[in-house]
């Protein structure tokens, strides 16, 4: 549905050139969410602009279903506009205008008869559940309502793309919930391919199928969702995800040195990711009965879902004979179990 290839983008400023992207190259599928997280002036919100021409590219194509939007002119790309939908940060509102005003805008500017008007927003007043507010204005809306009204403005021109740019930082997190929530419905209900721009790694967890992670005007990592959040491989991914799972030790070993060879009162200390139905597995249990000797100390744990696919991720220590925690790893290398060995750690005589 959408294909970048080799978008540059290079601004002039008073010290001198800047080159917001480098080269992106980028596939998002038809009725795909595809999120772009990215940390603030790492390019992503150019990225998103340059999908609907806001910012023509340097460099590079920009197609849309099928369509190179860079070498249209003024009158085409006003046409091939009406296929992509962008909602805002900060709802940009008309705040004259009622909420039907302000989801009738782009259809009166495209002389949209009244009638064919009506019949468009009513339906999209039921979609986002505003109804009862078609006669209200935004100043007597909620955040969470106000980007519902943006919503439904960037439906009614019937698109075939809906651009988010950071449109959830404003809201609270209920709110937020609620927004993906209404996002996903209409992915599936109107087969749209959704570009979600966000800073927020829970965001990408919540509602997108893959993601790219853009890092000073590149791609530093892309994949499905699922992999890259339990097998990050760029130090920015791995950034972005320690706010949802944090990479620290656990409080009673935070602090002290981590080595490699074994010392005396230390434990080693193994980070575990599970996936799918092994989340539920007695792993653990296994180990502990088939390594005879081994001590295990659960440290951390947590279990989650990610896109309906069971997650689990644990800290455990590790103690007894070096045989014995030779076989507990080999034992551990042979299930679907991801291991990463942190080191040996001494517990806080506290």
């Amino acid at each position: 549905m959408i294909k970048l290839i080799g978008i540059e983008k290079v601004y002039d400023s008073p010290s001198g050139k800047v080159h917001a992207l480098k080269g992106i190259d980028l596939e998002i599928a038809r009725g795909e969410i595809y999120g772009i997280i990215g940390l603030s002036g790492a390019g992503k919100s150019t990225l998103v602009r340059c999908i609907n021409m806001l910012e023509r590219p340097t460099a590079g194509k920009v197609i849309v279903d099928g369509q190179d939007m860079t070498t249209l002119t003024d009158a085409e790309l006003r046409a091939a506009r009406k296929n992509i939908g962008m909602i805002f940060q900060h709802f940009n509102l008309l705040s004259s205008a009622t909420v039907y005003e302000n989801i009738a805008f782009p259809l009166k500017l495209s002389n949209t008869p009244d009638k064919e008007i009506q019949k468009k927003v009513q339906p999209l007043l039921d979609l986002v559940g505003l109804s009862d507010k078609a006669q209200q204005y935004p100043s007597q809306l909620s955040g969470g309502q106000k980007q519902r009204v943006g919503i439904a403005r960037a439906l009614a021109s019937d698109p075939k793309v809906l651009l988010c740019d950071e449109a959830t930082s404003a809201l609270d997190p209920q709110t937020t919930k609620s927004i993906l929530a209404l996002i996903k419905d209409i992915n599936k209900k109107l087969s749209l391919t959704v570009v979600i721009i966000t800073h927020e790694m829970q965001v990408i967890k919540e509602i997108c199928d893959k993601v790219a992670v853009i890092s000073d005007g590149v791609i530093a990592e892309r994949g499905l969702v699922l992999d890259v959040f339990t097998n990050p491989r760029h130090d920015i991914t791995k950034e972005f995800i320690s706010v949802l799972l944090s990479n620290e030790l656990p409080a009673a070993f935070r602090g002290n040195d981590v080595s490699q060879d074994r010392t005396s009162g230390s434990l080693l200390l193994i980070r575990l990711n599970f996936l799918g139905d092994r989340a539920d597995d007695p792993v653990l249990a296994t180990m502990i009965r088939t390594c005879r000797g081994l001590e295990c100390t659960m440290l951390f744990g947590n279990l989650d879902e990610i896109h309906g696919v069971p997650f689990g991720r644990f800290i455990v220590g590790l103690s007894g004979s070096d045989d014995v925690i030779n076989d507990a790893l080999k034992f551990l290398d042979g299930q679907d179990v991801r291991v990463e060995i942190i080191g040996y750690v001494k517990r806080n005589s506290a």
